[in-house]
């Protein structure tokens, strides 16, 4: 297997010096191909690499391939992720759009591998019309805004402060309302009684 790989990679390396037979649009069409292939081919990230360094310009081209690896999760080959990472590395600040598309634990994963990445893609993703578009599981991983069972438990308990509170005015309020209408109850006897007096006193004369 090491052989078949040794003879592959020195077959990819006649091919990059040959550039006037494979330029970058041939190697665009190329590695579009590859990566539709099922399973990815283990040299694949390794292409990736060799064709942003020798063609420069290929950096968006590269950033789409990029993309459409995290669409089929490339964290599952641990081989390619390493490349995955390697090559978001080089084509900072280009990939960080690319990285903020990865679901939260592998964004961690891939932050604990390549430290030197976390610093530039926190500054990028602070920006406020970005920082708006990304969910807020990816700013706790960023450190962005803090997750702490401490700042959970607090705001649950203020919620229910506010919910008890809100019933108990509204029980205090419902207690009023009856104590006025006893109250004008009351009232109303007493008149009823006051009128009735008189005309008891009539019917005597």
């Amino acid at each position: 297997m090491a052989a078949i790989l040794n003879e592959v990679t020195d077959a990819c390396n006649a091919c990059f010096e040959q550039r006037q037979i494979f330029t970058q649009q041939v190697l665009a069409k190329v590695l579009n191909q590859l990566v539709e292939q099922i399973p990815l081919p283990l040299l694949f990230m390794r292409t990736v690499l060799q064709a942003i360094g020798a063609f420069p310009a290929l950096v968006d081209f590269i950033m789409e391939i990029l993309s459409r690896l995290v669409s089929k999760q490339i964290w599952k080959y641990p081989k390619l992720w390493v490349g995955f990472l390697k090559c978001t590395f080089l084509t900072k600040p280009q990939s960080f759009a690319v990285l903020l598309q990865l679901p939260p634990a592998q964004l961690e994963n891939a932050l604990k591998r390549t430290a030197a990445l976390k610093g530039p893609l926190v500054a990028h993703a602070s920006q406020p019309d970005i920082r708006s578009s990304l969910p807020r599981s990816i700013l706790v991983v960023l450190g962005i805004v803090s997750d702490s069972p401490a700042q959970t438990s607090q705001s649950q308990a203020v919620a229910q402060t506010s919910q008890s509170q809100a019933g108990t005015n509204n029980q205090s309020q419902a207690e009023a309302q009856s104590s006025q209408s006893q109250a004008g109850d009351a009232s109303n006897s007493e008149n009823d009684a006051v009128t009735e007096k008189p005309k008891e006193s009539s019917s005597a004369s």
